[in-house]
């Protein structure tokens, strides 16, 4: 019997969902062998960066079954999956664990869910955060913006004369092309590399980022961040951050980017709890560990 994770990560999706996979895998490989599943290859080449033990890229979701076999164990990070194909990841594995952020979602027979909005019998209601991001960490970045490791259509460069006027530092992402820095610097006062992902998080007292995981894990450090909800990306996170009192820019209106930032100074936002501990408790007790 062997465990893995599987996580949708890609140059149009990000690496939220990566992110989260992390703060999971990093405290189960303690105590047991698990692979993680990634529906990318390069973020798995650049897994043990991260600290994973073993990561393997996927290049179809619905290969999985080729790679593990009928008895293991499996938590499954993703929103690819239709109704068939969940049907059959949930009969293939005796224990299967899904990670869920919408709110709309509902659990089906014989699986179990992780979500930030659900309750009930099976499930484990809870927002994965990485301990470390509760650590207090000097702010010395006064204002910063994380579009996101992913912007495969270049709207950061399109919409750039929105940001231009807060004098902010920029965190590139980690699918950005190569070079792209060199089209944004007029815009930022500093250009971060994506390998100070954790620095530029921990450290900036004001975080704007369309980056849901980013968002969360600088409110966990004491920053005060404000949500930009991109208009390719899902709405999943909007009642969850509505709840936590984090302001949200909807697309690139200068007018409201302007007032998100003025409200967030001056903001009183919701504490959010650690909810690494009890996640990896119920996936314990699922996995009989």
């Amino acid at each position: 019997m062997r465990y893995f994770y599987y996580v949708h990560t890609g140059h149009r999706i990000g690496l939220d969902r990566f992110h989260r996979a992390v703060a999971i895998v990093n405290e189960l490989q303690k105590e047991i062998d698990i692979t993680l599943l990634c529906s990318d290859f390069r973020i798995a080449a650049e897994a043990k960066e991260f600290g994973i033990k073993r990561a393997v890229g996927v290049d179809v979701v619905r290969n999985i079954p080729q790679i593990a076999e009928h008895g293991d164990r499996m938590i499954f990070d993703s929103s690819e999956a239709n109704p068939t194909l969940l049907k059959d990841m949930i009969q293939f594995f005796p224990s299967f664990i899904r990670i869920s952020d919408d709110p709309k979602d509902t659990k089906h027979d014989k699986e179990l869910l992780i979500s930030p909005y659900l309750e009930g019998e099976g499930i484990c209601n809870a927002t994965v955060i990485n301990e470390r991001y509760f650590e207090s960490h000097p702010k010395t970045i006064p204002l910063a913006l994380f579009f996101g490791d992913d912007d495969y259509e270049k709207d950061l460069e399109k919409n750039q004369a929105i940001f231009k006027p807060l004098n902010a530092e920029l965190l590139m992402g980690f699918y950005h092309f190569l070079g792209y820095e060199n089209a944004l610097k007029e815009s930022f006062s500093a250009i971060h590399e994506t390998e100070e992902y954790d620095d530029i998080i921990r450290k900036s007292e004001l975080l704007i980022s369309s980056s849901p995981q980013a968002v969360l894990q600088n409110l966990a450090g004491g920053g005060k961040p404000v949500y930009l909800q991109r208009p390719d990306y899902v709405r999943d996170f909007i009642p969850l951050f509505e709840k936590l009192s984090i302001p949200i820019v909807e697309g690139y209106d200068r007018e409201q980017l302007m007032q998100g930032v003025k409200t967030a100074q001056s903001n009183n936002y919701h504490k959010i709890e650690k909810g690494n501990t009890k996640v990896i408790e119920f996936i314990r007790k699922t996995f009989n560990l």
